[in-house]
């Protein structure tokens, strides 16, 4: 499935900062991966495509693999927040992939304390 991408990338910002987004049907719902830098313009397309899948994601289970993440900028974590707070798995391997989810989750539950 091709996600919408409405917003413009620039050759420049695509040369500095590139993300791929593969979605994978499994059997509970559809999985996310993203692989690269979530950063910039990026964060962007990734918001306005989630944006687009309420309905896939309310019906069946929807996960957001960052394994392959290789930097998230401030606007990539607050996006990634929302998607948490949304309902949204977020799934990793490896250190940096999650040290994110780890710092996500406990800014959730800091939230939810009122902290």
């Amino acid at each position: 499935m091709a996600l919408p991408v409405p917003v413009e990338v620039t050759l420049e910002e695509q040369a500095e900062t590139m993300l791929r987004v593969t979605k994978r049907d499994e059997p509970a719902g559809a999985c996310f991966k993203l692989e690269g830098k979530l950063a910039g313009s990026w964060v962007d397309v990734v918001e306005q495509s989630w944006r687009h899948m309420p309905t896939e994601c309310a019906s069946k289970h929807c996960a957001v693999d960052l394994s392959a993440i290789t930097y998230v900028d401030s606007r990539g974590m607050e996006l990634l927040g929302a998607m948490y707070r949304g309902g949204i798995e977020l799934r990793a391997s490896g250190c940096l992939g999650k040290g994110i989810v780890e710092q996500i989750k406990a800014q959730h539950e800091a939230m939810k304390a009122g902290r």
